[in-house]
């Protein structure tokens, strides 16, 4: 420990260098990170809300929620059987005011269930992205296919659909828009056995959220943005302190000569490595945070203590990696050799 801090403080300016290319790696890493957490909420969280389940979706859709179909008679017989599953539709849409402004909505009406909001004929509710546009409880609203009037009924939070505020509506008003008769998916929660049904293709939670469009595209595209920033941070340390093992070959020989066993020699590095990485995390998990905090309401971030947690733990183990890596070399020393070349 001694001799790790007597480094650090030796060759600060060197260390200084490293911790603070950790320190802007890893607050890109958790920036991202929160931004990609955001925009999976904004995309989907009509469905991540929903607790763990399968996903039924007719054969011939494609994996394309608009163009699935459930017989009804498929679907009676799974509800009665099932008394926790829930028949749904999703259609994009729009929904005027008085003041004539169109707003893009994902109407949303199920069959009666605790998982999705039930509401009459002519009522809707809205998430509460909408009450932030001007719309208040009690205003009407219009739709071009529907026949009536919309009477807004009340505001739901976080629910959102292909970054479009959910509608909730009653099934006889989503049938008169869309001209369907048809429930487009079937859920049901729990852990219970999946059973292949004639006609219909089952899904996870995480396989139907990869059927919405861009939703996969999207999270791909920052996950692998987000590692690829993690793999550097552990090519950095592997660099970093190979270049100061090959400079310190005298020292480790001359050490190794009085006895100092290899496996000092390694804690030391990884005692560095923690310090610098710790100090690094420290900084910029809270840079992070704060930025989470004051993020304009409108913009997609989140970033979860959870999130923040595991990230670090994995930089930890990047760095680990890198640093023991880097380090294999120091094993090989021998220490007649390394006195005779010198410490450069």
């Amino acid at each position: 420990m001694n001799m790790a801090w007597k480094e650090i403080k030796k060759n600060k300016g060197r260390f200084i260098i490293l911790g603070s290319i950790v320190f802007l790696v890893s607050l890109l890493t958790f920036i991202i990170s929160g931004l990609a957490n955001g925009l999976s909420q904004d995309n989907a969280a009509l469905i991540k809300d929903l607790p763990d389940g399968k996903f039924y979706m007719s054969k011939d859709a494609d994996q394309t929620i608009n163009f699935s179909r459930i017989d009804s008679g498929v679907q009676d017989k799974m509800l009665n059987k099932h008394k926790e599953a829930v028949a749904f539709s999703i259609q994009m849409g729009f929904l005027d005011n008085n003041n004539a402004t169109q707003r893009s909505v994902a109407f949303v009406t199920s069959t009666d269930s605790e998982l999705f909001m039930n509401v009459k004929k002519g009522e809707i509710i809205l998430d509460r992205s909408m009450e932030d546009k001007g719309i208040k409880i009690g205003d009407t609203l219009t739709n071009n296919q529907y026949s009536g009037r919309f009477m807004v009924k009340g505001f739901v939070d976080q629910k959102k659909f292909s970054h479009a505020p959910v509608a909730f509506i009653n099934i006889e008003d989503y049938n008169e828009i869309y001209r369907v008769n048809e429930m487009q998916l079937i859920f049901i929660p729990g852990e219970t056995s999946p059973e292949s049904v004639k006609g219909l293709e089952l899904y996870s939670k995480t396989q139907f959220l990869n059927t919405i469009s861009s939703y996969k595209a999207e999270q791909t595209s920052l996950n692998m943005i987000v590692w690829f920033l993690v793999v550097i941070s552990g090519m950095l340390f592997g660099i970093f302190f190979y270049m100061m093992n090959v400079q310190k070959m005298g020292l480790y020989g001359i050490l190794k000569a009085i006895g100092v066993k290899t496996r000092t020699l390694f804690n030391m590095m990884w005692i560095q490595m923690i310090v610098i990485t710790v100090m690094a995390l420290a900084i910029s998990i809270t840079l992070s945070q704060g930025f989470n905090m004051i993020a304009p309401k409108g913009m997609p971030f989140s970033l979860t203590l959870k999130t923040t947690i595991q990230l670090s733990v994995v930089f930890l183990i990047i760095g680990f990696i890198g640093a023991t890596i880097s380090g294999i070399q120091i094993k090989k020393v021998e220490p007649l050799q390394a006195i005779q070349q010198g410490e450069v």
